[in-house]
This record gives C-alpha cells, structure tokens and sequence, in this order.
C-alpha cells in the first residue's frame, strides 16, 4: 500500500545526515530540531502556533484537554472514521455523539450534525478522511451558532487546502479552533516512528496546549494543569523536516497516481472513483473506490492473488464496536455510513508508483469481472 523505503532512498543523504547530527548532538528530546521543524510547519501552514507531540491520538486528547472540556461534555464526530478520534473522547470521560457522512465525500454531513446538538454539545470533530476536507464552511458556521468548538482531525490530509465562498483559502487543521494530525510512517508527511502535532492561532491556547503536553508545567516542576508526557523526539524531527520540503511534491504525485486510476475506471460501471469538492484540494492519503453489484471482499480477494494489495478502510462502523455501542444509536439511520462499510476499497496510494505499477494494478482491477 506504500512504499517507503523507495522514497527514503531518494533523499537518503538528506535523511542520514539530519539524523547522525541528532546523535552527534546528543539532544534527543526538545532539542533544536524539534523548534525549528515546529517553526518550518507554521510557515508551511501558515498558522501562528504548532506543537509537536508523541502521535496522532495525543494530539487529539491534549486538544480535548487543553479546551477545558469537561466529563459528559458531548463532542460530535463522524461514524465513518478510524477509532482514534472516537476513542479519546470516551477515554476523557466525554460523551461520544457518532453522526452520518456525506456518501460522496466520506466526510461528516453538516445536516447529521446540526440534528445532533443538544445543550450538552461542547465540541465537534470534523475529520478530514483520506486527504479531503470537510465541509468547513457550513461547519464553522454550526459552531458559530451553538457556540461550540472546532476540532480538526487532520491526520489523513495534512497539505489539502479550503477555500471559502468569500475566497480565503486556508490549511486544512487551521480553520476551527484547533488542529490535529499523525505523523504515523504511512502519513503523506510521516516519520520513521510515531509523532504528531497540534495547530492553533490562538496564542493562550497555545500555551495551555504546551503545558498539558509538558505534565501540565508551566516552568520545570511548577505544575499548573493535569496534563500528560507526549513529546516529538529530535530524531523524529529531524526527519520531518527534511521531508517537509518535498510535501507538496509528494502530494502531486498521488494526484499523478490519482488521475491515472480515475482515467482508468472511468467507464467501469461497478466502480465509483473519488469525489472531488471543489473547495477543497484533495491529498490522496488514500485512493477509495466505491464498488457497485460485485462483492467487494472477493475483489479484495483476487486483487491480492494478483500481488495487488487492497484495504478496508473501514469495516465496521463504529456504532457497531463493541466499545462503543450505546442504544441512543438504535434509532438513527446510519444508511450511508453502513453502505461505505460495505462497498468501500482502497488501492495502493503513495508517492513512488511508476506507470508500469498503476498500469498492472487498474488491469488487474478490472480484470476481476472478467474472471
């Protein structure tokens, strides 16, 4: 599904040397490189402040956290996503309210969430699946109404840009009150460990965000807030700033890929390519089809006899896990989200497919109702 040793031999010597110098420096913890790779994002994203933390799930619960809510706060997030944003919801003893997706985008429909709000809603998570962003706008526009904050799971689309009616353009992890993403490996800017940060424009969230990540200190040993040990390490910085150069050159090439398989099934009636939000630029994290009429998990099947691996991103929806199961879920109608479930699969996505690869991988694919 990626290959990441392909694109780490094209910048081999840029990647040894950021790390040897970590090592010769022996400042592995808030060293230089962590600084200067926070500063180098917030120019990238133009936001005022990033804060590196340990993954992408820490970033998510510091933000929670650092924003003050509260046990039995209800925070409203997307039934079609993977379980991290959910989970550290539950984890702060906050309520979970799951919501529909847009059949198109995957994204979290607005209309879903404007339903769900109650007195109790404190926050929403819009997560920004397989590298295109929500609908911001209509969003920011509920959050402004119910008072409510905006927490942007960014983890799949790092680099995808907004644009709003009036024609600001902005990062995708910038727009709400906070942002958070993943540097998991697999990331279309991803480290060779686990690593993660948050964004924000607001200075005192800022600094809250900092202390929560930091034990809650405000100076060394002067603890302020509750708060946890996640930090980005100094070789996992290095890394990322070296690769963070090439962000916008690994995003054209999933495109490149992307146009390539679009081309390919444009006329194959039991696929459904990507939908494209015009507002929004689209990163390919992932390249998801929708099937029509075949069986989906036997197209995984043959697809991986043939050497193509295939993934499920996601089969089961997370009002069905077991962990998350409540009975207020009983009586809404998850239709679209159970559909995905059902028909969605994701090619291989990353920034070092040739032709000769696309070319094998979309024959293969179709090929499969010719077997």
């Amino acid at each position: 599904m990626v290959d990441l040793l392909g694109q780490y031999g094209k910048i081999k010597k840029e990647i040894d040397t950021a790390i040897l110098d970590v090592v010769a420096s022996s400042q592995y913890i808030n060293g230089p490189e962590v600084k200067e790779f926070a500063k180098d994002l917030e120019t990238y994203l133009s936001v005022k402040n990033v804060i590196p933390c340990a993954n992408g799930t820490d970033a998510l619960q510091i933000a929670m956290m650092a924003l003050g809510l509260k046990p039995g706060d209800e925070v409203i997030t997307a039934n079609f996503t993977y379980v991290a944003t959910v989970e550290v919801i539950a984890l702060l003893n906050l309520t979970p309210v799951l919501v529909e997706v847009n059949p198109d985008t995957f994204n979290i429909d607005p209309q879903s969430l404007r339903d769900a709000i109650t007195p109790n809603t404190k926050a929403i998570v819009p997560v920004h699946l397989y590298g295109q962003t929500a609908d911001m706008e209509e969003i920011m526009k509920i959050a402004k109404e119910h008072n409510l904050y905006v927490i942007e799971d960014t983890a799949q689309a790092i680099g995808s840009t907004y644009t709003f009616s009036n024609g600001e353009t902005k990062s995708t992890g910038t727009i709400g009150d906070v942002g958070t993403t993943s540097f998991f490996p697999s990331k279309n800017l991803g480290c060779y460990g686990d690593g993660g940060a948050i964004f924000t424009n607001n200075d005192e969230l800022a600094a809250k965000i900092r202390m929560v990540a930091n034990h809650g200190q405000s100076k060394q040993y002067y603890h302020d807030e509750i708060g946890v040990n996640s930090r980005l390490d100094s070789i996992q910085a290095a890394i990322l700033r070296r690769k963070l150069p090439h962000l916008d050159t690994y995003i054209e090439n999933r495109n490149r890929a992307a146009s390539f398989y679009d081309k390919a099934f444009e006329n194959i009636s039991w696929l459904t390519v990507p939908y494209r939000d015009s507002r929004s630029t689209h990163v390919f994290h992932q390249y998801t089809l929708k099937t029509k009429g075949i069986d989906r998990d036997e197209l995984r099947a043959f697809l991986n006899n043939k050497g193509v691996p295939a993934m499920i991103y996601y089969p089961v929806p997370l009002h069905k896990q077991k962990a998350y199961m409540d009975e207020r879920y009983d009586k809404i109608d998850f239709s679209n989200t159970e559909a995905l479930n059902e028909c969605v699969i994701s090619l291989p996505m990353h920034t070092e497919l040739t032709d000769e690869q696309l070319k094998y991988i979309t024959e293969s694919v179709i090929a499969f109702k010719n077997n």
